[in-house]
């Protein structure tokens, strides 16, 4: 199955690779440079909003399926006030289909630095020292101190996205 991935995020596209090779014995994963045309650091809606305008930006003949991830803060309880969460869409050339993967929280002091015009990515990279974090296990690896990483996010995002697929007779 070939596939188009609307980001060059080496996370993000490990992270679709895997969700796909559960499901499909064979994957080849083309990405896209995508320009997200949502804020750099995107805050509910605009999270889905990026993850769909990604996925069909990145759709072309020569693909079945486009994938859009796009990571953004949502506003609920907890430490912070917002969870981080990966979401997905798949693309066919006429239908999208969502997934969110398992969402976070970052220190509350990250927090307020985003809500002061920060990006999440950068005030990350001033805490852990580690220059193109979220290209890499991301902010939840750091965090979890390895115990998951931004791929597996990205994975479960793309699974969560498949379900309908997967179960299409179900979904109409």
């Amino acid at each position: 199955m070939k596939v188009s991935m609307g980001s060059l995020n080496p996370a993000k596209i490990e992270g679709a690779r895997r969700a796909l090779l559960r499901l499909y014995s064979d994957v080849e994963i083309v990405p896209m440079p995508v320009r997200s045309k949502v804020p750099a650091q995107p805050f509910g809606k605009d999270t889905i909003k990026g993850a769909i305008w990604r996925a069909t930006s990145a759709f072309s003949q020569d693909v079945e399926l486009s994938i859009g991830i796009e990571a953004g803060l949502f506003r609920c309880g907890g430490a912070g006030g917002y969870l981080d969460f990966q979401v997905a869409a798949v693309f066919d050339g006429t239908h999208h289909t969502m997934g969110f993967g398992p969402g976070f929280a970052y220190p509350p002091s990250v927090i307020e630095e985003v809500l002061e015009g920060r990006e999440v990515g950068e005030v990350m990279e001033g805490i852990s020292g580690i220059k193109g974090l979220g290209e890499r296990g991301g902010a939840v690896h750091f965090l979890s101190r390895g115990a998951i990483s931004r791929v597996e996010l990205s994975e479960m995002a793309v699974l969560m996205a498949m379900i309908p697929r997967i179960r299409g007779e179900l979904y109409g």
